[in-house]
């Protein structure tokens, strides 16, 4: 409809009109005909398109909600006749030459509704199921792994008959222990893990294993060195000579074939097997070049396979652990002490050893490519498929492990811990000494924790020490580079540790000027706690650590590994901890150990700690009976000057160290053990933690804490097993103004967490958090 002046008036239909809201100059009178165009603008947004559409807006500020936000298009009809005059609107009249422009926006399409955003966990589940989906299409016999060892039958405990030819009489839960052993070597897993705890017996149970059938050999056992005697002892022992035995060990081994035709039991350690592996597959340089070796462990067809102390191979990629999986055997045992429940992270390690279908394997969610070794020798394209790495999936990590990482014990995460303790129930077999109290008639043990105080000259010098390790903590905490100096802290920790146990471990260390590892003696001394090292290791960047230093310093680290530096030149520390250690000159070792460095002849002081060692010692000293303990410390120095001390109050000492050989260390056992007049067995925590039986003594007094309570448990149960009957006592020494106070809280919480929770990987036990650290630096 035209108007006068030339006016267009837009048709206008009833929904558009109670949506368009005018605003007319002459109806609000706020606005003088003088104001500014740009005040005008910003009120009215009114725009004639060349398309004949008219975008009209409302006033910019109506209350800030329906602003300029709201805008309307409406389409000019110029065909349309004569409309509702009544519809007219005043600013309607002013002619279109006059009429002012404005940009304008578009008024944007309406949005659907949003669609809610998925959670990580959401996300991380519906990962999860394209991947198990992808694989039950290609191997479709996964599908019913579970449900086979669900339907599967649960063991129950029956005792097998006692084995002839045994001179020792085996004990209830050993006979049930027995028949398992043989039900699971009957059965598709040819073989399992023994978990039961410390100091019941698994070595006699296994040996009656071999006893059972005489015919089904040869059988090869690896221990750690210290337990390597041990083991052929108690052969030799308990089967009237019925198995032949051998040691594998030391430079006089042989290397024929012939010289083992009729030995039923071969023993050797992980170091030796580790060696002999390296040489065959890596080789070692001679004048002439590289040279290989072939291993005859190797290329022998063992019927079984024992490992002791099993989790020494946690780590799956250590050398180590590939030597022993390369091994040929029929069945194959885990023997440990320790809960695998615990452990869920380094439990693939035992499961690819005892090589048990399908969780050993690796699978393409692309084809039906399935494998025991992981090839990708460009280190991107499957040797036998040709897929990349990401469309490979562990049926472990992907069923189990991976799972309980990312969702914990809830969701996927609990159904993955029900899953392993399903495959445990038929691959592992546990007993507590709780649990078979009756059967084992042990007597009680008791732990007490024995809280002494610095004297004044050591008050004084660990004040020094601490104020001057606060103060560089607190500047790396200021400065954000905690992890950046974690070798320096660590380093802190351990010199403390030292001065609680006698001031000359710090103040007389062993170092040469140029901070090199060792003296010009050829003396080998560990980096990180400046002491003779015990089993000496060298990293790749060739500095050397004790094997349990460097081994805590890589556990407690709270980040990832791969951002772990070398406490000394601090490039990326890589180091395998299983392997053999370096050799020592038992002579050098002894010339230079701190009493040769010390003034001994009157002037030396001892510390608090020696003297109530000293004291509990004295208290238990009896004109009727001889009561024989055991002392454990981390620091070789500590027990040379603790050695000193007590041959100066009158007691028979021996010592066990790490730079023994395997005869020397059963040498020193067998005095401890037989000599009535031999009171005191000093040993060192790198040498003698686990695998040792000393039923003989009664008392343990483990003289440094450390905040995994682990170590302390496996010390313990070195006199509280089979075999003992008298009452267990276990003294923790405890300087109360120093760190031990701090460290023994810290280890009592971590006690807890291992207790109270379900998988709590060891290595969360070993690591110390922000928090800890700021616990033991920070009273």
């Amino acid at each position: 409809m035209v108007e006068d002046g030339g006016f267009i008036r837009p048709r206008r239909t009833r929904r558009q009109r109670k949506k368009v809201d005018y605003v007319e100059m002459s109806d609000g009178g706020e606005r003088s005909q003088n104001e500014d165009d740009d005040d005008y603008k910003g009120d009215i947004v009114d725009l004639t398109q060349q398309d004949g559409s008219i975008i009209k807006g409302e006033p910019a500020d109506m209350g800030g909600a329906a602003g300029a936000d709201e805008t309307e298009i409406l389409k000019a009809d110029a065909d349309e006749g004569e409309g509702d005059g009544d519809e007219e609107d005043e600013d309607d009249d002013e002619p279109l030459s006059k009429r002012r422009k404005t940009t304008a926006k578009k008024r944007a399409p309406r949005k659907p509704a949003k669609k809610k955003r998925k959670t990580d966990d959401e996300k991380k589940t519906d990962r999860y199921n394209r991947n198990t989906e992808r694989l039950y299409g290609w191997h479709p016999e996964l599908r019913s792994v579970f449900s086979n060892l669900k339907e599967a039958p649960c063991y129950v405990a029956k005792r097998a008959t006692q084995p002839k030819g045994m001179s020792i009489k085996l004990l209830p839960f050993q006979l049930e222990g027995l028949r398992w052993l043989i039900n699971q070597e009957a059965s598709k897993y040819n073989g399992g893990i023994l978990s039961d705890e410390m100091g019941m017996g698994k070595t006699i149970q296994t040996i009656a294993l071999l006893m059972n059938d005489l015919a089904k050999r040869p059988s090869l056992v690896v221990a750690p060195t210290v337990a390597l005697i041990q083991w052929k002892n108690e052969i030799d022992q308990h089967t009237n000579g019925a198995l032949k035995t051998y040691i594998y060990h030391g430079a006089s081994r042989t290397n024929d074939y012939g010289d083992l035709g009729d030995i039923d039991v071969i023993l050797t350690t992980y170091s030796v097997l580790e060696s002999v592996f390296r040489k065959q597959n890596y080789g070692f340089r001679r004048k002439n070049g590289m040279v290989k070796e072939k291993s005859l462990l190797h290329h022998i067809d063992f019927h079984r396979v024992i490992l002791d102390e099993a989790h020494n191979i946690k780590d799956r990629q250590s050398n180590t652990a590939r030597a022993v999986n390369s091994l040929k055997s029929l069945k194959r045992w885990c023997l440990t002490g320790t809960p695998l429940q615990n452990r869920i992270g380094e439990m693939y390690s035992l499961i690819r050893f005892l090589d048990v279908e399908p969780f050993a394997n690796y699978y393409c969610t692309s084809c039906d490519c399935k494998s025991k070794e992981w090839k990708f020798s460009d280190n991107m394209h499957c040797d036998h498929c040709g897929h990349v790495i990401m469309q490979h999936r562990n049926f472990f990590n992907h069923f189990m492990l991976k799972n309980i990482q990312q969702f914990g014990a809830t969701g996927l995460g609990l159904e993955s811990l029900n899953n392993i303790q399903l495959l445990l129930k038929h691959l592992m077999l546990r007993r507590t000494k709780v649990e078979r109290a009756d059967d084992l008639g042990l007597p009680p043990r008791i732990v007490t924790v024995r809280k002494d105080y610095f004297n004044e000259h050591e008050k004084d010098l660990y004040k020094s020490l601490y104020m001057d390790v606060r103060r560089k903590y607190n500047s790396y905490v200021e400065e954000g580079v905690v992890l950046n100096n974690y070798a320096n802290i660590f380093t802190l920790i351990t010199r403390m540790r030292q001065l609680a146990d006698h001031p000359d471990l710090v103040l007389k260390r062993l170092n040469d000027k140029n901070g090199n590892e060792s003296t010009d003696n050829g003396v080998i001394i560990c980096q990180l706690c400046d002491d003779e090292a015990e089993e000496p290791i060298e990293s790749k960047c060739h500095h050397k650590f004790c094997r349990l230093c460097i081994k805590e310093y890589v556990e407690s680290f709270m980040e990832e590994e791969k951002r772990l530096t070398c406490p000394v030149c601090h490039i990326g520390l890589s180091i395998d901890l299983s392997q053999p250690a370096l050799e020592v000159d038992l002579d050098l070792f002894k010339k230079q150990s701190i009493v040769s460095r010390l003034n001994m002849k009157g002037n030396w002081k001892s510390s608090t700690k020696i003297e109530a060692l000293v004291e509990e010692l004295y208290s238990l000293r009896s004109d009727k009976k001889t009561i024989k303990s055991i002392v454990f410390s981390q620091f070789t120095s500590m027990l040379d000057l603790v050695e000193w001390r007590l041959k100066r109050a009158g007691f028979q000492t021996v010592k066990l160290q790490g730079s023994m050989s395997p005869t020397q260390r059963d040498e020193t056992i067998n005095y401890f053990m037989n000599n009535i007049h031999c009171e005191v067995f000093l040993v060192s925590l790198k040498a003698g933690g686990v695998a040792l039986n000393l039923c003989e003594a009664s008392q343990v007094f483990i003289l440094d804490p450390w905040w995994n309570p682990s170590v302390e448990w496996q010390s313990g149960d070195r006199v509280h097993r089979i075999g003992q009957y008298r009452p267990v006592k276990i003294t923790r020494f405890c300087i109360e103004d120093s760190i031990e106070s701090r460290i023994i809280e810290l280890q009592e919480k971590k006690a807890n967490m291992i207790n109270a929770t379900i998988n709590q990987d060891e290595a969360a036990i070993n690591r110390l958090t922000p928090a800890d650290l700021q616990f033991l630096f920070n009273n």
